[in-house]
């Protein structure tokens, strides 16, 4: 079994030989055996134990236990003591999740304190099965099917690749000592549940059910990459991204096989619950304004597109531009160059850049967010324009609207910032000295 873990460690690059690693121990058979497999294998253990004060007097005892294993091995020893039960309280959240917390945020300092490689749990196969059996009676995608990662940042789980039974086998063979939890022979927990009740029943119709779910968990993992690639692809075709927002080509969404599950992978990142998902799906083709929201972002159906933007991204300040600058580093960046006119000059037609007569402007310049009652004169226009019906002219989004700069001098527009100049201030024949600016 020493070969078996070392292997699927290289395999998944969870552990070297140059750095300690962080072994949580609880005092169970899982832990004993994968800190006594990782000592057999030359690593170079830490031994953590937390104990969350649970279980009264057991909780003490397997305290004391791992403190006595540290000692045989003559390894390092840090323990910690958690009101688990008082934090869950405080946080409003389960019993094991807080425990959960408790540990990891431990285990990350210690990491963080000792300059260790990873931290190595002892989940193994069955523990992975059991989450393939919980995510599929939650309701699952793809992803819940794929059972527990080997690594999640720093935490490495080298005992995946073996049943409990091999666990046990090994216990009974090197005759290591272990404390034994009252809990995980009741049926309180979700998880006991499926481990005590459903897997036997499982077993009855399949008695290698085990066997058969482990191997399809490396199946779902073959799977869910295939589909991540095939994923990538189609979302690059959909989705455009600038510094504040992100839109979503709802025409190309309505050409894809299965919209529902696209959906998902486009707003899931950005916070969006499933029944928000759904919702947002019935009106990929309704009229234009229905907002939505999850906790994080904000989402406008805006004629063909799906508009998103962080909640109160909207910046507001407003900056100054003396005579003398020539580059300004605000929310984007504006380079600002002067030079004289000659014969071969000929005015930017690039949005993002444009050419003004130095001397119709006033320094300071500024440079701030539209408001409304704004006007200017559009570039080629001698008729002035409010600034929010050429933003209606220009089917601009709200969320767009609400990231627009203007360029001002005393206190008229010279430039709706990557859209119109203003035509008061363009470069004539009369002009000698012309600015540049450009984003």
């Amino acid at each position: 079994m020493q070969q078996k873990v070392q292997t699927y460690i290289q395999k998944h690059q969870l552990l070297t030989s140059n750095k300690p690693v962080i072994v949580g121990v609880s005092g169970g058979t899982d832990s004993v055996v994968l800190l006594h497999l990782l000592i057999s294998l030359e690593y170079n253990c830490i031994i953590a134990h937390c104990n969350f004060h649970l279980r009264t007097e057991e909780s003490d005892r397997d305290e004391t236990f791992v403190r006595n294993l540290a000692s045989f091995y003559k390894l390092p020893f840090y323990c910690v003591d958690f009101q688990t039960t008082t934090h869950a309280k405080e946080l409003g959240i389960s019993i094991e999740m807080a425990a959960r917390e408790l540990r990891y945020n431990w285990f990350a300092e210690l990491l963080e304190k000792h300059n260790a490689q990873a931290i190595a749990v002892a989940h193994h196969a069955d523990d992975s099965i059991e989450t393939l059996l919980l995510n599929l009676v939650r309701g699952t995608g793809l992803r819940g099917m794929t059972g527990i990662a080997p690594r999640n940042k720093n935490v490495v789980r080298p005992l995946l690749c073996c049943m409990r039974s091999e666990l046990e086998n090994y216990l009974v063979k090197h005759g290591l000592e272990h404390v034994e939890d009252s809990t995980n022979a009741l049926s309180d927990y979700k998880r006991n549940k499926i481990r005590n009740e459903v897997i036997p029943l499982l077993e009855e119709i399949n008695p290698s059910i085990k066997q058969t779910l482990h191997t399809s968990i490396d199946y779902f993992n073959g799977t869910l990459a295939i589909y991540q690639q095939a994923i990538s692809t189609i979302l690059n075709q959909i989705v455009e991204k600038s510094d504040y927002i992100v839109k979503m080509n709802i025409n190309v969404i309505n050409e894809q096989v299965h919209i529902p599950t696209i959906m998902y992978e486009l707003l899931y990142p950005y916070g969006f619950h499933p029944a928000t998902i759904e919702q947002v799906t019935e009106h990929l083709n309704a009229e234009s304004g229905k907002v939505f929201y999850s906790e994080t972002h904000r989402l406008i159906k805006d004629r063909n597109f799906l508009i998103i933007s962080e909640k109160g991204i909207i910046i507001d300040s407003e900056y100054f531009i003396s005579h003398t600058e020539t580059i300004l580093n605000i929310p984007f960046t504006l380079r600002i160059n002067r030079f004289s006119i000659n014969s071969d000059f000929k005015p930017s037609k690039d949005a993002n850049s444009i050419h003004i007569d130095a001397s119709l402007v006033s320094f300071p310049l500024q440079i701030r967010r539209w408001r409304e009652g704004d006007f200017f004169y559009p570039f080629g226009m001698k008729q002035r324009k409010k600034v929010s019906d050429f933003f209606i002219d220009n089917k601009l989004s709200l969320i767009e609207k609400e990231q627009v700069w203007l360029l001002v001098s005393d206190n008229e527009i010279v430039w709706i910032v990557g859209l119109r100049m203003d035509n008061r201030f363009r470069v004539t024949e009369k002009t000698n000295e012309v600015i540049e600016f450009c984003i």
